[in-house]
């Protein structure tokens, strides 16, 4: 039979109130050892507290919910174990959800965790739900937005430098010797800001540097089609591309399969330049450099203004968009 709280409390010889309080971390008139003897009597008689009697009293379910766009990216991946840590630190459980960009689904899973009464939502947002978010800050439902900005709401949102990052592979391409720069990215239909900043950056950068921008070596399509448009790029003709820089790792992965089908020398003469690291990148002889984001500083940020919003009952945030520096390496 499932232990009481009354059973702790006669076994500690102590009040239910104090049991009570003991559970909720009020130790504040409370001696070492009635906090011993309550401990031993919890371990003795293997008494787990109930959550939801706990949650209603506190108005708190020490639970947020955590919804990626698309979890096949690494940055999403680690942004969850960031996440993770950080909530442990506070005595938070997490739900993980994966909306697939697709933003009905998104809007499914944001109902299904405010029915489970989370406490707020960091969220990696999809396109397609402005009118919902400005809904939910109406009714002050804690939020923090990663990686993407939105235009509806004043929730805060932590993002990437995405021009700084465009400005930093332009310069490793050029510092490199090369001037013919191509870039490589997932498809601009949405409206996905780190896309679409990153490459607005790289055109930027090649003006600063002198470079042609040349319409024909900016790919952006859906994953299945950027291989397709890498061959018709290789194929037509006129001068090539001696560099690439793609914008995140799905990019970074298509863009690998199509140079390890070039001839081995034209594959050591190609520079990349690559934002987030990928498992892939033992395939081919090319040098790559890596643009590191510093996901464990963005989602531990994502953690703390989410529960100064929940602790403080507010919403509102003095500095809403907070921009993380990226970092490069070999």
């Amino acid at each position: 039979m499932k232990v009481t709280m009354l059973e702790v409390a006669k076994q500690a010889n102590v009040s239910k109130s104090t049991v009570s309080q003991y559970i909720n971390k009020r130790y504040e008139y409370m001696s070492p050892d009635t906090r011993k003897r309550i401990e031993q009597a919890i371990e003795e008689l293997d008494y787990v507290p109930n959550s939801i009697a706990k949650s209603l009293k506190q108005k708190k379910t020490k639970t947020i919910g955590v919804i990626v766009a698309n979890i096949l990216h690494e940055f999403s991946t680690e942004i969850i174990r960031s996440v993770g840590n950080e909530c442990d630190k506070n005595e938070y459980h997490i739900f993980v959800c994966n909306a697939d960009d697709d933003p009905k689904k998104e809007r499914g899973y944001i109902d299904n965790l405010l029915a489970r009464q989370v406490d707020g939502l960091i969220i990696i947002p999809t396109d397609g739900n402005g009118t919902y978010y400005s809904d939910l800050y109406k009714r002050k439902v804690p939020i923090v937005f990663l990686d993407r900005k939105t235009t509806t709401t004043s929730y805060p949102t932590i993002v990437l430098d995405n021009e700084e990052t465009a400005r930093l592979a332009v310069e490793r391409i050029v510092h490199e010797g090369k001037k013919k720069v191509a870039v490589v990215g997932t498809s601009l239909d949405k409206y996905i800001s780190p896309r679409i900043e990153r490459i607005e950056g790289y055109k930027k950068a090649l003006k600063h540097y002198g470079l042609k921008s040349e319409p024909s070596w900016v790919i952006a399509e859906e994953r299945l089609k950027i291989q397709m448009e890498l061959i018709k790029l290789w194929d037509s003709p006129g001068q090539k591309p001696d560099s690439f820089f793609a914008i995140n790792d799905i990019a970074l992965i298509e863009l690998l399969y199509f140079v390890k089908k070039l001839k081995a020398d034209v594959q050591e003469q190609l520079t990349i330049v690559a934002v987030d690291n990928s498992p892939f990148l033992d395939i081919l002889q090319s040098k790559i450099s890596i643009i590191h984001q510093p996901t464990r500083l963005m989602g531990v940020s994502a953690v703390e203004l989410l529960m100064q919003m929940i602790n403080t009952d507010s919403i509102e945030i003095e500095q809403p968009l907070k921009k993380f520096t990226p970092t490069i390496s070999s």
